[in-house]
């Protein structure tokens, strides 16, 4: 019993959001009870496209793609600077096509690896772990792919590519900046890398490419061409049904081990909120309430929301309640920053500090807490400029 109490248990810790929003959907079915207006509350169209980004993403990972590219990074660099710029460009880059959370699952364990075999390297694994959690989290908003609250918003705004990237250049080219400065910063005393003596250099990290697998090139050009058709989805030239059929056919039929990797949670966790909301804005009295609350507080009342409850859940919960979708995609995306649970992203890359470094946890949260805030306030400064 106690076996299964303690499963029960680490389910809840690791899939709280996914909880959460399937109480608030079984709590709302009180009040709204189920009918088939169940199904016009799912936005079918996220799901798919999420889903085929995932496939694609996941695929690629799988046979290396992402370390390889990092590893040619950190070889090229030549100072601590150029190494901590890769590195963190790396994230910044990375997010906007294969999402926030998929950068830094790539990212940041090499970033540690290549780090514990410097001299002077142990000094910079906790602020380049930040550094590249911010990056992370401010370059996937560049883009409608670079997250998923990005995915569901853009779908949901009616907004051509061109016009959602030039809302959000501002935020990304000053996030680009601060990153870049910091960097400098950071390594402004530091000369030429060098590595540890081979006595003290670690024996549990490896930072080269002999232990990835054998890249299969039918499999990678199948993935460039499920790649582009999300492209051309997102573009709204093809229909989601094409992407979401391409992938589960060529995944199944070609690397089905692919399907047990997807992030099956997330999915569900939208279904919950799309049912929440949906059965919220059928009783008027709330639903109105809440525009109320919500109309010309767009922008801040996501920001401040994230932090609560995450960026993805709150824009979900307050599409339903606004018409002003380009407020949202402001505020959901600086609205990452902050919190640890402001971007669900961020819980990466504490946990790998966890298990790599469990004696810096309480440095790397105040690390994480001070730049955090302070990107945040520049974001917010900017938002108040552009408004």
């Amino acid at each position: 019993m106690s076996a299964v109490l303690k499963k029960a248990a680490d389910f809840a810790r690791r899939e709280t959001v996914l909880l959460a929003a399937m109480g608030l959907a079984a709590v709302s079915a009180v009040f709204v009870p189920p009918s088939r207006a169940y199904a016009g509350y799912i936005d079918f169209r996220t799901l798919g496209l999420l889903f085929s980004l995932m496939a694609v993403t996941e695929g690629c990972r799988r046979m290396g793609i992402f370390e390889r590219a990092a590893g040619l990074l950190t070889r090229s660099a030549r100072t601590h600077f150029q190494l901590v710029l890769a590195l963190t460009a790396a994230c910044f880059f990375a997010s906007m096509a294969i999402t926030n959370d998929v950068a830094l699952i790539t990212f940041v364990p090499l970033s540690l690896a290549a780090l514990s075999r410097l001299e002077g390297g142990a000094r910079l694994a906790i602020p380049v772990t930040v550094m590249q959690t911010i990056a992370a989290n401010l370059g996937s908003m560049l883009t409608p792919i670079g997250n998923p609250q990005n995915l569901y918003l853009y779908g949901l705004s009616g907004m051509r590519v061109g016009g959602f990237i030039k809302l959000m250049l501002p935020y990304t080219l000053l996030a680009g900046a601060m990153l870049a400065g910091w960097a400098y910063m950071l390594c402004r005393k530091s000369g030429a890398l060098s590595a540890l003596p081979a006595q003290d250099m670690p024996t549990d990290n490896n930072t080269d490419n002999t232990d990835l697998p054998e890249i299969h090139r039918g499999r990678l050009a199948m993935y460039a061409a499920l790649f582009a058709l999300c492209l051309l989805t997102v573009a709204r030239v093809l229909p989601w049904q094409v992407a979401a059929a391409a992938a589960l056919i060529c995944t199944i039929s070609a690397d089905r081990a692919v399907l047990k990797n997807i992030d099956w949670s997330l999915l569900l966790t939208f279904c919950g909120f799309f049912i929440f909301i949906g059965n919220v804005s059928a009783v008027p009295a709330f639903s109105g309430a809440l525009r109320r609350f919500i109309g010309g507080r767009e922008l801040f009342t996501a920001a401040a929301a994230s932090q609560i409850i995450s960026n993805v859940p709150c824009a979900i919960l307050l599409s339903a309640f606004t018409d002003n979708v380009r407020a949202l995609i402001v505020g959901t995306n600086i609205g990452g920053l902050g919190t640890l649970i402001a971007s669900m992203a961020s819980l990466i890359s504490y946990k790998q500090i966890c298990r790599e470094k469990p004696a810096e946890k309480g440095r790397y949260l105040a690390c994480f807490t001070a730049a955090n805030a302070v990107f945040l306030l520049a974001m917010a400064v900017l938002a108040i400029i552009l408004c």
